[in-house]
């Protein structure tokens, strides 16, 4: 068993329970080059951040994430509490997200994080979708645009997003 701070090379290890269970290889989307470095150009307790989460969230009144590729995005806002989000998703665990969506969607403790001064504020929505879209083509035409012109559409001044993967 690994040490708590040990890393995990999750392909090495998904690799491997492809290989024993009998199923092909795992087709990994494998980017060449490293994506350009953007540094932090203020200090965090002046920016705005952008909360996007890929663990199913939404909000009551939205339609729920219903199939494993599913591009849509869901806007929240970031002013309500977590626990007015729903969260569904087919590759992990529902009950202990349900219990607290902060697992996957921290809203809470962001909106603690402001309180303190340590952050400057939250953009007005924050951006909830699927991941786990095992269409590489789709997760890059369909999803990726979708949350970049998510975030254009806040017309807010975001110095920074916080991807929370599942």
């Amino acid at each position: 068993m690994n040490a708590p701070d040990a890393s995990v090379d999750y392909i090495a290890r998904t690799r491997e329970q492809y290989d024993s269970l009998g199923y092909p290889p795992y087709l990994w989307a494998e980017r060449p080059d490293t994506p350009p470095w953007s540094p932090i150009t203020r200090p965090l307790a002046e920016s705005t951040v952008a909360l996007l989460g890929s663990g199913g969230g939404y909000n009551r009144g939205q339609v729920a994430f219903h199939w494993k590729d599913d591009t849509g995005i869901r806007l929240l806002p970031s002013n309500q509490p977590a626990s007015d989000v729903r969260v569904t998703h087919f590759a992990y665990d529902l009950e202990p997200a349900r219990a607290d969506p902060n697992i996957v969607f921290p809203l809470d403790r962001l909106n603690d994080l402001v309180e303190e001064g340590f952050i400057g504020g939250l953009a007005s929505q924050s951006i909830a979708f699927m991941g786990g879209i095992y269409s590489v083509r789709r997760a890059e035409e369909e999803l990726t645009p979708a949350i970049l012109d998510a975030v254009e559409a806040l017309a807010e001044d975001i110095d920074l997003a916080l991807l929370v993967p599942v």
